[in-house]
């Protein structure tokens, strides 16, 4: 394993220690309370930037802010203007990129090459959901009723909406929940992952700068049980759009039951990739390794239970630890570096528990097993690569959800037996199969009980392609026609012509 060394960059002002307020109806506020948090580099611990503290008040005057927009000049634009909105602020970020891409390194830890790498994810999504903005219709629908009646559909924006996102791509996330709401006319209020603020606060800048009007969209940050909550529950917001995990999933459907309002949740999960003795095993060992160790294994649809076929298991687990020895770990802003650290010193320790319990549990870890802390690695939140091996289906390690660079390799002998294990979990959100056979890969995918299935690579994502979970992974859907379908009602409209 290599270990990279710190570099010195140019700060950009959003990450220069300096104080961020909050946006709301097109004005940067302070708190109402005052209240302010700090956001630090989990590679280095230094501050970053202190943060206006939102709650409940500061959520009642963006929610209010929200509804003006969307009951005064939003509910007036035209698609082809809020197709050009969404088309200037794409423009936007794309001249903007590689500081947007720094702020994501910086708050939140990733490897520079991986931030720098969601540019097409990025853009296509803006540039999709642009797309769709002209593109939303109702029907006509033919009755059945005697007389001359007739009768169509509309769809219409379902309103305010609550977007809460997590810390762990802070760029991605703001533009999965801002982009279809724009597209389809609603309002939104942002509430960032208090871990990671500044990308979505410098997102909200570049909306001003595109023109979007005030009110249509704000960003307060704050903590979960305050502002979280608050957005969650307020009874003027007419939908939420949450990522996360799926204990705060579960509040959050609880909070929406006040007005019944629309909820959609993209939530954890303990994915299956599975690696059979045919596949093409030089591909399958990178693809299976990076499949959890990107992003330090902070990616809800990591395929961090990793059933090999037995007749390879040993070959295979030993060719995938190896892959994770040479991998270069350090800060996220030298573009060497492969995996960066943890985002905050709770997710280490949350990590890092679950290392300890997986060696008590009678699991070998191959490679990896402990934190690091040596040379330019003695301030930040690292935690090796690693890799179980002899791991049983119902150790902790293979049920709950880590979100580290941890796999769990789990051997198999019968198909049939295999998925039933694959699917015993109360997730399913991603999973991945490995073979040169097309009909096991096809009986296979169609068998497992997620919401992608990756044959023969892993996280493989487009904007035009749905992306959502199965059981306790969520519902709803982003990206796609179905992410657009999640912020509309269909009206039915009856007219007696005779």
């Amino acid at each position: 394993m290599a270990v990279t060394q710190a570099i010195p960059i140019t700060r950009h002002p959003y990450a220069d220690g300096s104080y961020k307020k909050m946006l709301i109806d097109g004005q940067w506020i302070d708190a109402v309370s005052g209240k302010r948090f700090e956001t630090h580099n989990p590679a280095t611990g230094e501050l970053l930037g202190t943060v206006a503290e939102g709650d409940a008040e500061d959520i009642n005057r963006a929610v209010a802010a929200a509804r003006r927009a969307f009951e005064g000049p939003w509910s007036k634009v035209k698609p082809y203007e809020r197709q050009g909105l969404l088309l200037k602020l794409a423009d936007l970020v794309e001249k903007n990129f590689e500081e947007l891409s720094q702020l994501d390194t910086l708050d939140m830890g990733a490897p520079i090459s991986r931030t720098r790498g969601n540019k097409l994810r990025v853009l296509g999504m803006l540039r999709y959901y642009a797309g769709q903005a002209t593109a939303l219709h109702g029907e006509t629908i033919e009755n059945s009723l005697p007389g001359e009646i007739f009768s169509y559909t509309l769809k219409e924006p379902v309103g305010v909406v609550g977007a809460i996102i997590p810390w762990n791509g802070p760029l991605a996330a703001t533009v999965w929940k801002i982009g279809p709401a724009i597209a389809t006319g609603c309002t939104v209020v942002l509430k960032p992952a208090e871990e990671a603020p500044l990308t979505s606060l410098r997102l909200a800048e570049l909306c001003m700068e595109a023109g979007v009007p005030p009110g249509v969209v704000n960003v307060v940050p704050g903590y979960g049980e305050t502002a979280g909550a608050a957005l969650a529950s307020h009874p003027d917001v007419d939908k939420v759009a949450f990522t996360g995990s799926h204990v705060t999933g579960q509040s959050i459907i609880r909070a929406s039951a006040g007005n019944l309002k629309r909820v959609s949740l993209e939530l954890g999960g303990k994915s299956p990739d599975i690696v059979f003795a045919d596949a093409d095993l030089d591909a399958a060992v990178p693809g299976a390794a990076m499949a959890v160790f990107a992003n330090s294994g902070q990616i809800c649809s990591a395929g961090t239970r990793l059933f090999v076929e037995q007749k390879v298991y040993d070959e295979f687990v030993g060719r995938v630890a190896e892959f994770g020895k040479k991998l270069q770990v350090g800060p996220g802003i030298d573009p060497n570096t492969q995996i960066g650290p943890l985002v905050s010193k709770d997710q280490l320790e949350r990590v890092t528990g679950y290392l300890d319990i997986g060696q008590k549990e009678g699991a070998r870890a191959m490679v990896g097993g402990r934190r690091l802390t040596e040379g330019a690695l003695s301030k930040g939140y690292f935690v090796q690569p690693t890799v179980f091996a002899n791991v049983q289906d119902n150790m902790r390690i293979a049920q709950e959800e880590i979100f580290g660079p941890v796999i769990s390799a789990i051997s198999f002998k019968d198909t049939d037996e295999l998925v039933k294990r694959a699917n015993a979990t109360t997730f399913g959100l991603g999973s991945g199969v490995w073979t040169t056979n097309v009909s096991k890969a096809y009986q296979v995918a169609k068998a497992l009980r997620a919401g992608s299935v990756w044959v023969n690579c892993y996280q493989a994502m487009d904007p035009a392609v749905p992306f959502g979970g199965y059981k306790m992974s969520g519902y709803g859907r982003e990206s796609g026609k179905q992410h657009v379908e999640e912020y509309l009602n269909v009206k039915a409209v009856w007219i007696k012509t005779a």
